[in-house]
């Protein structure tokens, strides 16, 4: 597709929608964009930055439009902060620390130690993260790499490691640390839901959309996901308590855990040396994701808000620069405290009014749609809706005290979307009404209705062509109005693929590093979620796997439900297991092989070293009841 050849201008609607945005706000407020400013160093001369086949996996001078005035079709809040996101190079924090920004979704912060530099979050892939070094050794030196630290436990934070240091720097001494439960949670979001996650995430940061005023502008958290290649080295120190302090390189470093935060495995970093504070994700410039909506475990708002209090009262006073791994940093003692205590008020807002509305009876989008921000907040252009949003936040609050279900016993039992929708549409006259009656809501601006209406129609009827382009026509004027980056990209890609059918998912977070990290029991885990259970009711196959050096594991097939247990008692598995159907005494290489797939039941038996006893077709058997995860599978259509 050539860049927005099939996109339309704003309709008026819309138009006159961003118009009153400019009103609304201060727009003539330019601290932000000075903050962005400060401290640049310079910036790369080559704007690819390329892998090793020669393919393009960022480009710095994707997002130059945005020095252009903002069109009508896109929301002015959103292009002012992707026009502040859009930033990049070298910047100095303060003496002795810098950021690299621009050169992907996140930041990359290096910290001056006195022999080398101690590199926070390289990025999501190797290239970005050493194409990120290099420009800082460029302007500062060649400094080696003498620690790595990941602040928590999302790819955009850890998946360029292996651009900054490599496996015998690690093994030579080079530290990596990492918060609690870091590796835990780093890989099992990217594999038990992986596949789902990054088909939404195609979605969500919209990688595949043409850059442009009437395409993909960024994400509010920062401008989009880089494509090259996810890395993974697991921690070797790992950070268990908050007031911790580790020092490197001579940098001291004292920690705050932030667990149930913006991650399962989170912490916040003093530096005392440098009167600095690095907020990791838990404090940028939006309000951020409760429920991402490429799919997540629903965060805490409550002891989010507590862990901002409580860095206040630890570091406050001895902070003169707060900074975060996106965005720009906040500079002065009194700023900085506004800065996160307006933090902590808006997430203890959203947390404690959807909690007083749900009370009252209200259900999720119900209170979505009354939830207001106190004006103190709204003011705040940190506190706005670019990546999560009041909207889907509060629904997230609901979701995490009450559920899916909101009370009403006519929702308890609905029929699926194929078939509400078969029924919608005949009760509204037809596909031919329906699309009549929606045209007439499109002219008059209720895109909303119209998306939701033909949404019916293109499930009841896929093909019709009609249905599909009406639809497309109304989330593509949603996502012109939208202030929130990743609700534009979901409302512009869903237009995009009913238009020209599904792009995939550009790119995966289980890279083989990452399921390398996988431990067996994780491994284990992940075959047992893709066991096709229908299919399997009637097996019934144990496998005992003697791991040299290491644990015994019986695995069985019974009842559609692939079980494991360590221990020498095949009994354990469950009842009427004497001995396993096949026996199989390895190395723990060749078993994660076999469970990664990369290794044969066949070619596993010929191996050196391996001994099987039984019949070793019974272990192919039971991978035969497996399932393979789908990475295309549809959204906007059945």
């Amino acid at each position: 597709m050539s860049a927005n050849a099939e996109a339309n201008p704003a309709e008026q609607a819309v138009e006159r929608a961003n118009e009153a945005v400019l009103r609304r706000f201060p727009f003539d407020d330019t601290r932000d964009l000075e903050d962005a400013r400060r401290g640049f160093l310079g910036t790369a001369r080559d704007s690819l930055v390329t892998d090793a086949g020669g393919g393009v996996v960022w480009d710095l001078d994707a997002y130059g439009f945005l020095e252009r005035e903002c069109p009508a079709t896109a929301n002015p809040s959103l292009w002012r902060q992707s026009r502040l996101c859009s930033e990049h190079g070298l910047f100095e924090v303060t003496e002795g620390v810098y950021q690299v920004r621009g050169f992907d979704l996140s930041n990359m912060t290096i910290v001056e130690g006195e022999r080398g530099v101690l590199v926070i979050d390289p990025l999501i892939c190797a290239e970005t993260a050493a194409a990120a070094l290099a420009l800082y050794r460029g302007h500062r030196g060649e400094r080696p790499v003498t620690a790595v630290l990941y602040t928590h436990s999302h790819v955009d934070h850890f998946g360029g490691v292996r651009g900054v240091v490599t496996d015998e720097e690690v093994a030579g001494g080079v530290p990596v640390l990492a918060p609690q439960g870091f590796l835990e949670h780093a890989v099992s979001e990217n594999v038990y839901a992986g596949t789902a996650m990054a088909r939404r995430a195609a979605y969500m940061y919209g990688a595949a959309l043409p850059k442009g005023e009437r395409g993909q502008i960024g994400t509010g958290l920062g401008q989009t996901t880089s494509t090259g290649t996810v890395t993974l080295i697991p921690p070797t120190v790992s950070v268990t308590r908050t007031r911790q302090s580790e020092t490197v390189d001579g940098i001291r470093m004292v920690f705050q855990l932030t667990p149930g935060t913006e991650a399962p495995a989170e912490l916040n970093i003093h530096f005392p040396g440098f009167s600095a504070l690095c907020m990791a994700e838990n404090a940028t410039h939006n309000l951020h994701n409760l429920l991402t909506l490429r799919g997540a475990q629903v965060r805490d708002p409550r002891v989010w808000s507590r862990y901002l209090t409580e860095a206040v009262q630890l570091f406050a006073a001895s902070t003169k620069v707060a900074f975060a791994s996106h965005h720009w940093p906040v500079w002065g003692r009194e700023r900085v405290v506004e800065f996160l205590c307006e933090q902590r008020d808006l997430y203890a807002y959203l947390h404690d009014q959807t909690l007083r509305m749900l009370n009252l009876g209200l259900t999720g989008p119900e209170i979505a749609e009354r939830m207001e921000l106190p004006p103190a907040l709204e003011r705040a252009w940190h506190t706005h809706g670019y990546y999560g949003s009041v909207s889907h936040n509060t629904k997230a609050v609901y979701q995490r005290y009450l559920g899916w279900f909101d009370g009403n016993p006519a929702r308890l039992w609905e029929h699926p979307p194929v078939e509400s929708a078969k029924r919608y549409v005949a009760f509204m006259g037809g596909a031919g009404e329906v699309l009549r009656r929606a045209r007439q809501s499109y002219a008059e601006g209720d895109f909303r209705w119209v998306a939701q209406v033909v949404g019916h129609v293109v499930f009841a009827d896929p093909d019709n062509a009609e249905a599909r382009a009406l639809e497309a026509d109304a989330l593509e004027q949603l996502g012109y109005g939208s202030e929130n980056g990743t609700w534009r990209n979901f409302y512009l890609m869903g237009a995009h693929e009913l238009r020209n059918g599904p792009v995939g998912t550009p790119t995966t977070a289980a890279s083989p590093d990452v399921l390398a990290a996988l431990t067996l029991e994780q491994l284990f885990d992940s075959l047992a979620i893709r066991v096709e259970g229908p299919r399997s009711w009637d097996a019934d196959i144990t496998v005992g796997f003697v791991v040299r050096g290491g644990d015994t594991v019986t695995v069985r097939l019974r009842n559609g439900v692939l079980t494991h247990v360590t221990g020498t008692d095949p009994a354990a598995a469950g009842p009427e297991v004497a001995e396993p159907d096949v026996g199989i005494a390895l190395a723990e290489a060749d078993l994660r092989a076999l469970l990664l797939g990369t290794l044969a039941p066949a070619a596993l038996a010929a191996r050196d070293g391996v001994e099987v006893t039984g019949d070793i077709g019974r272990l192919a058997e039971l991978l035969g009841h497996l399932g393979e995860p789908d990475p295309d599978f549809a959204i906007v259509t059945p």
